[in-house]
């Protein structure tokens, strides 16, 4: 941890850092389904 700039990451830092980026993706997707469903909602509670 802690990479100078310019250093490459070592196997473990890599799998690491794919995994959170993975992990990035799938919550920001759940975040947007979430948003459209508060918004369909909130349309039929009108």
């Amino acid at each position: 941890m802690g990479q100078k700039s310019g250093e490459r990451l070592d196997a473990d830092e890599r799998a690491e850092l794919n995994h959170l980026r993975q992990e990035v993706k799938t919550l920001r997707m759940k975040k947007e389904i979430l948003k459209k469903a508060s918004a369909f909602f909130a349309q039929e509670m009108r």
